[in-house]
């Protein structure tokens, strides 16, 4: 009853719900009862109406009980006596349609309360066992309960209401019974050293194959001293919401810049993305007036939760399926508002989303189009905008940094394009793109948008450089997808089973949740090895995989290394490879019968192949490209803010290395003089000390 949205549904049932004003209605859901400040006054004003008032007698000695009981026989006669109603002779509570029907549940719920209380006898007793698999399972927090698991059950009290530590318990016990408990592992990327991570221990270092970071930008130096300087001028917080104090020059900077990078004329930036799909499409959903969404089967979780969090109707549709959602769509006229949604890129598979058929689907039969970029965005297309521009790579690329959209372009089609800040562009952040008017009524709207703290300013202004460094130049994506070809091919030749797919993703189907547990424990406890094992509910029961992201700043000898500790690996545990897979008639597209093979979506033109352009792959010790023009172009951005920035750019690392040359150079010099000899004519003085130390030799490998 104290929620408006409640009371409007009855007000067609209920004389007093009709005749008042909304507004009158809301003062009194959101005033507190005089008499009983527990109670809004609508409550209080319930108690007189002859239906509600014995209804909330009821519903107040249930409370009381804890548990769905009913009113008394006596109750319930006295209640028909002062309302004038007068049962037959013979009649009990049973015949009561009210009572009957309130007597039935709290009979169900009593049976429910009987059913969990031998499961929690059953529980207590199992505990202990469940204790220990899960400390055999590698489960750290679980370990030191083994132990003590036979007592623990014990220690737990006689509850009188709901047991909750035992409900979580048994909703751990399920996780760890069906394997899809996650583990986190304490894994710390080192700026000067990436893809190298330590583990818990600093000494302990690590290669990472599973990182989002798709591009290495978290660490970029022009990306890390944008942020320095923001930290020192702007400090840390953000301040507050977007509309209180937290909307400044750098998150309106940014907005700009990905309204830019998608040729739209709006953006707004999120705290996330999964905030920005959830927030946008739960808004949409309810605003547009009988909304129906239809969403790709293999949609992520923040797009779905955002569906179920609105008012519309949800139609599924098969992945990629273009008939699938044709039939779909013709059985709703073109007149209701309908949503398409759907991602570029499929993170746990590789697939590509048909973006152009789609296009034209939702303008045959009225729909908007939604198209999550957030593993494109960065990675493809020229200037990095995702799928949607690699789609008219040489338009796109000949518009160069034009602002204006290209009309007809997939990019230009598509409605609605949401993005992230967290993978190819190593910071945080999630965004959407579209239509000034769209952007301003889901700023206006969203709750996701509008009740959250804004990103620190410095978070945002390291963003924005990235996003500006990846749009000037396109040598990272592409020696990316060169490394991933030269993964996938290595894979391939010792019968590795890599899921098909034409974009970066190389997942590797395991078909187990244990072994892919274990597959992934064992390189990274005796290979020094960090890819993480992916399960049910994230892929299907019986589709578990090891997700490897190859980056371009993994070495060719990393790739070696890479390709002998996953070999060992399947070896070792007993996975199938690619040839067992056929002989079973395959599973998750690996394996299938007359498989044809799949073309990447990166042409060997696009990665420079034909002209000779192509990067090259790093070896161990050499340092990765920045480009200064694109250093320059980032720079420019923060003029206005920061003060303008020229000269050579270096990262920490070659900082320190020129700082301990420079020492090195001045102590051989301190002890050449000191030893008689004179520096500007190269003459011996005779009263040389007896023995001058030498400096350590220092290895500068930034002059290599």
């Amino acid at each position: 009853m104290d929620k408006l949205s409640s009371l409007t549904r009855f007000k067609a049932a209920c004389p007093y719900l009709h005749r008042t004003k909304s507004s009158t209605l809301r003062t009194l859901c959101t005033s507190a009862s005089p008499r009983f400040p527990s109670l809004s006054v609508l409550t209080e004003k319930a108690t007189n109406c002859p239906v509600m008032g014995p209804a909330l007698t009821t519903r107040s000695k249930q409370i009381v009980a804890g548990y769905a009981s009913v009113a008394g026989n006596a109750d319930v006669e006295q209640i028909h006596k002062q309302k004038g109603v007068f049962p037959p002779p013979g009649a009990t509570v049973e015949m009561c349609p009210h009572a009957s029907a309130a007597r039935a549940a709290a009979r169900t719920a009593e049976e429910l309360a009987a059913a969990a209380a031998k499961k929690k006898a059953a529980q207590h007793a199992g505990r202990a066992t469940s204790s220990k698999e899960a400390a055999a399972a590698g489960c750290p927090f679980h370990k030191a309960a083994a132990s003590t698991a036979s007592t623990s059950a014990q220690a737990i009290p006689d509850h009188t209401g709901f047991n909750y530590e035992q409900f979580f318990v048994t909703e751990l016990d399920k996780k760890h019974k069906d394997k899809s408990y996650r583990y986190f592992n304490n894994i710390n990327r080192l700026a000067e050293k990436f893809p190298v991570a330590h583990t818990h221990s600093v000494k302990e270092e690590v290669e990472v194959w599973c990182a989002n970071d798709y591009l290495g930008m978290g660490n970029n130096p022009v990306v890390l001293e944008t942020m320095h300087r923001t930290l020192d001028k702007y400090g840390h917080g953000a301040g507050g919401t977007r509309n209180i104090a937290g909307n400044g020059a750098m998150h309106l900077g940014l907005e700009r810049e990905l309204a830019a990078l998608h040729r739209k004329p709006a953006a707004l930036v999120f705290s996330s993305c999964y905030v920005a799909n959830d927030a946008t499409l739960s808004t949409l959903g309810t605003k547009l007036p009988g909304c129906v969404i239809f969403s790709d089967r293999m949609n992520h979780a923040s797009m779905i939760q955002g569906m179920r969090h609105s008012t519309a109707k949800r139609v599924i549709f098969e992945h990629n399926d273009l008939v699938d959602l044709e039939n779909k769509l013709k059985q709703y006229p073109k007149e209701t508002p309908k949503i398409i949604a759907f991602e570029s890129v499929y993170s746990m598979c590789g697939s590509i989303g048909p973006i152009k058929e789609i296009c034209d689907l939702a303008e045959q039969y009225g729909a908007l189009t939604f198209l999550d970029e957030v593993h494109a965005v960065g990675l493809y297309g020229p200037r990095g905008a995702g799928v949607a521009e690699h789609l008219d790579y040489e338009a796109h690329r000949a518009a160069g940094r034009s602002v204006e959209p290209i009309k007809g372009s997939v990019m230009d089609r598509v409605d609605i394009i949401t993005g992230t800040l967290g993978k190819a562009y190593g910071a945080v952040g999630g965004y959407i793109a579209g239509s000034d008017d769209f952007v301003d009524m889901i700023r206006s709207y969203a709750p996701g948008f509008i009740f959250t703290t804004s990103l620190p300013p410095v978070v945002v202004a390291g963003a924005s450089a990235s996003v500006a460094y990846q749009t000037e130049y396109v040598g990272d994506r592409q020696l990316k997808q060169v490394n991933v070809r030269e993964v996938k091919r290595r894979f391939a030749e010792i019968d590795i089973p890599v899921v098909p797919g034409p974009s970066h993703i190389v997942p590797v189907l395991v078909g187990d949740a244990a072994l892919a547990k274990a597959a992934s424990d064992k390189l990274l406890s005796e290979h020094n090895i960090y890819v993480q094992s992916i399960n049910y509910p994230t892929v299907a029961v019986g589709e578990e995989r090891l997700r490897i992201t190859v980056t371009p700043r993994h070495t060719l000898e990393q790739m070696d290394k890479l390709i002998r500790a996953v070999d060992q690996t399947f070896t070792e545990l007993g996975i199938n490879r690619l040839e067992d897979w056929k002989a079973v008639g395959g599973r998750a597209s690996v394996g299938l019968p007359g498989q044809v093979p799949v073309e990447p979506i990166w042409t060997d033109e696009q990665l420079g192949f034909a002209d000779g352009t192509t990067p090259k792959t790093l070896r161990n010790g050499a340092r990765p490209v920045v480009d200064m023009q694109a250093v320059e172009v980032s720079r420019s951005r923060f003029n206005h803010l920061l003060g303008p920035k020229t000269g050579p750019i270096s990262s920490k690392r070659e900082q320190n290395e020129t700082e301990k040359l420079l020492e090195a150079t001045r102590i051989l010099e301190a002890a050449l003089v000191n030893g008689g000899l004179n520096l500007k004519t190269g003459a011996a003085h005779y009263n040389a000390i007896d023995s001058v130390p030498m400096p350590t030799p220092v290895t500068v490998a930034a002059a290599a």
